[in-house]
Parts: C-alpha cells; structure tokens; sequence
C-alpha cells in the first residue's frame, strides 16, 4: 500500500515543477491560479479515495514539453482497451459454455493495463474475477464483471476531469484538447 503523504508530496513536487516549467513565465490569473489549487487538491483525493496509486505519478513524470498529450494518450488507450475488453468478457460469459481460458487472458490484460496507469479499483476488480474464473463460478464472474465495470466508469469519469485541467491549466488554455478524449 502506498503511503498517502508520499503520494501527496510527490503530486505537489510534479504540479510545482510543471507550473516553474510552463507558467512562470506567463502572466497568471487569479481564475488559473485558483485551477491550479483545485488540481492540487483534485489529484491528492484520487490517491486519498484509492482510485489511483504510485504509478500515475510515474506517468506524469514521464510527460514534458516535447510531448505534452503523453498522458492523454497513454490513458486513452487504456480507456479504449478495457471497455473493448470489458465488453469481450460480458459477451464471453453469456455464452453457454464460458470459455474461462479466455476468461482469465482478458483478465491478465486488463489488471496488466490498469496496473500500468495505476487504477487501483480496476486492477483489485479483476483480481478477485481472477479467482472466479479459476472456480468456474460464473454467478461471482458476473459479480465481479460489475465491479469492474464501476471501477472501470469511476476511473474513467475521474481522468476525463483530471485530463480536462491539466489541458487548460498546464499546458494552454487556449487550446482546444478535445481530440485527447474517446467517445463514450
């Protein structure tokens, strides 16, 4: 388990580097200003609530100037994988004979993938649909299916929020980063 100060601090250090690298030599607004303490304080309750680990913080670190849609990207091919694949996996168990082999290949790819990102909820989701799948219990592959999915959604919904203000406030607020998000 990761420690939540840590987290916290490392959050601020990276919001406090970007800031020195993209803002400091712009003239800043009270409204940006405030944006950036709300990103603070936004990002630090996605590792207080547990939707998000280490690992994101490792992704942004890997983020800069030469590439500033590189989080964008990585986590919109992670939305786009796992709803395909959670898609794979409700239609897989309503087949009459479940192709659990199938079952647990798709598992290991969307705990790999939410690991990545670190998506904790999703990646706890499918460990425990890991262990279903092994018992061939196909009502707790359901259940877990749905825990998933709602993992899955919160993250989803937390990122579009997260991506949607570093795009304004840390890398140009005039842009237009509407092409970062998938369609639902």
């Amino acid at each position: 388990m990761t420690n939540p100060t840590n987290d916290t601090t490392i959050i601020t250090t990276n919001i406090f580097k970007l800031l020195k690298e993209n803002l400091l030599t712009k003239r800043m607004s009270n409204r940006v200003t405030e944006l950036q303490k709300e990103f603070v304080y936004y990002t630090s309750s996605l590792f207080d609530q547990g939707i998000l680990n280490d690992q994101f913080n490792h992704l942004q670190l890997l983020q800069d100037e030469s590439n500033p849609e590189f989080l964008a990207e990585i986590v919109n091919l992670f939305f786009q994988d796992t709803q395909k694949l959670l898609d794979d996996l409700t239609k897989n168990l309503e087949q009459e004979n479940v192709d659990f082999l199938m079952l647990d290949k798709t598992l290991h790819h969307i705990k790999g993938s939410s690991s990545s990102i670190g998506a904790v909820g999703v990646q706890n989701a499918c460990v425990a649909f890991v262990t279903c799948s092994n018992e061939k219990n196909i009502e707790g592959c359901w259940r877990c299916l749905e825990e998933a999915r709602n993992a899955y959604n919160v993250v989803r919904s937390k990122l579009d929020t997260l991506l949607k203000v570093i795009c304004y406030v840390f890398i140009d607020r005039a842009r237009d980063c509407s092409s970062w998000w998938v369609n639902s």
